[in-house]
């Protein structure tokens, strides 16, 4: 059996040492298709960023290979719409493992770009600038970027949030593509009825891991349940807790 991708080992995240996600131990294999679901407040963006890198754990180890290349949708709503940037050097940003942060596009690069708009139904789209986009139009070019990612693991932060039913639809077939192409993708979740129809596997997360396996066997009433009341009892007071000693 080869090696998970990712490996979790007693991690407890969260901000100003205020503990969001306590002694989460997991494993993540290579070329799966997991929903991070849970409550409200239950840490799924929290642990989203932790695995992108973009937040350091407090306690536990996460353990990834070096190599791995790591593409990382966050929600739109955290994305600073008035930036003056155009929708094509939006996309383009994603060919950075290519050009360098400040590297010239050539014109393969160019190529390439219009290739991923047009996968996505953006061309035409190119000289327009974020703020004049729908929130369709918008997560169509960051999925466009995350295609010129070429990255082995892909996070996606509510992919489907406030978009239109033909947009997340759109968005499904990449996903499944990508999934067929070995790739390993994490998506925070809210409609259930996507995780049951599109994701075989599920973590389901209030602070702790309440189970993960088989989607199936992790969206059951008595799981879900347990979710809300982990969720309605935390503290958010409580002190960060000790750090069990690993072997």
């Amino acid at each position: 059996m080869s090696a998970p991708l990712l490996s979790l080992r007693d991690v407890t995240l969260g901000y100003d040492r205020h503990p969001a996600v306590h002694h989460l131990s997991a494993e993540i294999e290579r070329g799966s298709l997991t929903a991070l679901i849970g409550p409200n407040g239950a840490g799924k963006s929290t642990l989203l960023k932790a695995l992108a890198g973009a937040l350091d754990q407090l306690s536990g180890t996460i353990v990834a290979d070096a190599s791995l290349r790591i593409a990382y949708l966050p929600q739109s709503a955290a994305l600073d719409r008035s930036f003056p940037i155009c929708l094509f050097d939006l996309v383009a940003a994603g060919l950075w493992h290519r050009t360098g942060a400040f590297g010239s596009l050539g014109k393969a690069d160019r190529v390439l770009v219009q290739a991923a708009l047009e996968r996505v139904g953006l061309q035409g789209f190119e000289r327009r600038t974020l703020d004049a986009l729908s929130g369709g139009q918008l997560q169509r070019a960051l999925f466009a970027r995350l295609i010129l990612q070429d990255a082995d693991l892909i996070l996606l932060d509510e992919p489907f949030a406030a978009i239109d039913t033909k947009t997340s639809a759109d968005l499904l077939d990449m996903i499944h593509g990508w999934h067929a192409q070995g790739r390993t993708i994490i998506a925070v979740l809210h409609d259930m009825p996507i995780v049951r129809d599109h994701f075989p596997q599920s973590l389901l997360l209030a602070r702790e891991c309440v189970a993960h396996g088989s989607t199936d066997a992790v969206l059951t009433e008595r799981h879900l349940a347990r979710a809300r009341q982990m969720i309605e009892a935390f503290d958010e007071e409580a002190h960060i807790c000790a750090q069990d000693s690993l072997s």
